[in-house]
């Protein structure tokens, strides 16, 4: 008999009708003689359609409020599918993440899993119930409630998976696995039958939404294997995990993009000690997420600083940067909204020449301009004009061959 942690996304149970086809895929895990955990999330919109109804009460929402708020999407699904198993004469019970045991630091909209405490869980599951708990929350030592941030279900069912020793954790959702790029823009695109936890958070980090990043970088801690499958179909979707076959590593896997992507140029400002840290030290402050960063080479001691951020995010940096460039004597601000990113992955990059020279050729050959350039050791990603990342994607999945 093994335990099994299952995560139900937002469309998996979005309706009274699909929470009882969830319920019947549950139930089929059990009659299979396994104990089972489900986290899941907040039917359809629901989280969103809160968020808004906040908005209409007060434009300043305070955060605690908010976070009791959101919570109470998940609270809706994992009461109905415990009734709904239970009208199929299945034993089941619901439980928030405060009674799930998982504790939380502090910080709103965005808290972080401290630990989680099994005891209530295991005792659930000795008894023969089946355990679904609300996910994306968690309590504070001060009996506060918290969420997780954006895709906090999956870091819920992951560290559940991990405090529990899961054999896996399966991730159900609206697609059956992880593909080579969007299928939705490559038509020919490719499942992949495993993928590595590095590749998967530089994909989950750069593009893919299927999986949030925080979790991947807890199942690798862990080495909680997590399988991503349709909850709409039985195919065997795609496993993520730390042993991935040699077989694999010899190529681009993914070529991935983001279309929230905003840059920021501070132009001609002095090239010394500290001009960077009065830059970025008030941006982590004001809780703004930098991603690429570009200093441009000194000319007489002047130099241009260029970084990206989230659309949402633009408006909050320029407000943030005002003051600072006058005090640093900036001569101005840019900002620029209308671009996105594109990148290509895989472990095959490592110590291998000639990805980059034939990422840079697809793109000039299709005319689309590069803007900045990041890497890691098994990604290289470009800043391109919003309206050409579809046909970049296209353009590196075919130049690459990453559906052979």
């Amino acid at each position: 008999m093994a335990l099994i942690v299952q995560k139900y996304g937002g469309s998996s149970v979005a309706t009274a009708e699909r929470i009882k086809a969830v319920a019947q895929r549950v139930a089929r895990v059990h009659d299979r003689g396994d104990q089972i955990v489900v986290v899941v999330s907040a039917m359809g919109d629901t989280t969103d359609d809160l968020i808004k109804l906040a908005g209409q009460i007060t434009k300043q929402p305070h955060p605690r409020e908010m976070d009791i708020l959101l919570s109470t999407g998940e609270l809706v699904t994992s009461t109905l599918l415990a009734l709904a198993l239970g009208d199929t004469g299945y034993k089941a019970i619901s439980l928030s993440g405060a009674q799930a045991g998982i504790k939380t630091n502090g910080d709103y909209r965005k808290a972080r899993i401290v630990k989680v405490e099994t005891k209530r869980i295991l005792e659930e599951l000795e008894e023969g119930q089946i355990v679904i708990v609300a996910g994306f929350q968690g309590i504070t030592d001060d009996m506060d409630v918290t969420t997780l941030g954006r895709g906090g279900s999956d870091t819920s069912a992951v560290a559940l998976a991990a405090a529990l020793s899961a054999k896996v954790c399966e991730r159900l959702t609206d697609t059956d696995g992880i593909y080579s790029a969007d299928p939705r823009i490559v038509p020919e695109a490719k499942r992949l039958e495993e993928i590595g936890y590095e590749e998967m958070l530089e994909l989950a980090t750069y593009g893919n939404k299927v999986m949030q990043p925080r979790a991947i970088e807890l199942a690798e801690l862990y080495n909680i294997p997590i399988r991503v499958a349709s909850s709409f179909n039985d195919n065997p979707g795609t496993l993520i995990h730390g042993g991935v076959s040699m077989e694999v590593r010899n190529k681009v896997r993914n070529v991935a993009y983001d279309m929230d992507v905003a840059k920021i140029t501070v132009v001609g400002i002095p090239d010394k000690p500290g001009i960077a840290a009065s830059i970025f030290v008030p941006l982590a402050k004001a809780g703004i997420s930098i991603d690429t960063i570009v200093q441009n080479a000194s000319i007489n001691k002047i130099t241009d600083l260029t970084f990206t951020v989230t659309k949402d995010q633009m408006n909050d940096v320029m407000k943030v940067m005002k003051p600072i460039a006058k005090k640093i004597g900036a001569r101005e601000i840019v900002g620029d909204a209308n671009l996105g990113k594109v990148s290509i992955i895989g472990t095959g990059m490592q110590n291998t020449p000639g990805f980059a020279a034939k990422m840079f050729a697809t793109l000039s050959e299709n005319g689309i301009n590069i803007e900045l350039i990041s890497t890691s050791e098994i990604r290289i990603t470009c800043i391109i004009e919003e309206s050409k990342v579809k046909e970049a994607v296209r353009a590196l999945h075919h130049a690459f061959e990453v559906e052979v």
